[in-house]
């Protein structure tokens, strides 16, 4: 059987990557592709739990090097017991976030070393690699202003230096990594920013 195609969306906090991939997922089942759509940290049972120590405020103590490591078991959960199995049975997978986000958020945020990060990102991943991912680029000012306005998780309340990190971490995986990252505006409406989407998977050779 062919395999699947697997599709991530990226971006700091409030850059619309939820409300983006749930519209893609909803495009391609429309179009008669099986998808699975899934989220990161999450995505399977023990993967939420993990989530839920990340996201917590409560646990500001937390060092970076163990927020690192929480978020690459949840994610080998969800390879090995969701992504690798949809891939290799041909399905569509819609991601939001993957291992960029820790390239972004835990290496140039957290400013912990890229060798530890890039050897974390493939214990979790293996060979499990996007063929296509979505970076939905926009102001960390004008993002984190979107994040909060329901309130704050642990990482979003790093606030905005953090955020500014966090996007720069983002433009250098695009810069070293433009044949499979494309970079979208993400700073219009949401109809502005899906026909963004829809002209950056066109160009991938992704129709939707």
């Amino acid at each position: 059987m062919e395999r699947g195609t697997f599709i991530t969306l990226e971006g700091t906090d409030g850059s619309g990557k939820t409300t983006q991939a749930a519209r893609l997922a909803a495009a391609l089942e429309a179009a008669g592709r099986e998808v699975v759509r899934l989220r990161e940290p999450g995505g399977t049972a023990i993967s939420e739990k993990v989530r839920a120590l990340l996201l917590d405020p409560a646990n500001g103590a937390m060092t970076a090097p163990c927020e690192l490591l929480l978020y690459e078991a949840s994610r080998a959960q969800l390879v090995g017991e969701v992504v690798g199995p949809a891939l290799a049975c041909g399905a569509w997978v819609v991601c939001d976030r993957f291992a960029d986000s820790t390239t972004a958020y835990q290496r140039a945020g957290r400013g912990l070393p890229a060798s530890m990060v890039e050897g974390a990102n493939a214990l979790a991943c293996g060979d499990c690699v996007p063929d296509v991912t979505l970076w939905l680029d926009v102001s960390p000012r004008r993002a984190l202003g979107r994040a909060l306005s329901g309130g704050c998780d642990r990482i979003e309340a790093e606030g905005l230096a953090f955020q500014e990190r966090v996007r720069a971490g983002y433009e250098d995986v695009w810069r070293r990594h433009g044949d499979r990252v494309a970079r979208v505006d993400a700073s219009g409406t949401p109809d502005e920013v899906w026909g963004a989407v829809v002209a950056a998977l066109a160009e991938r050779g992704v129709h939707v």
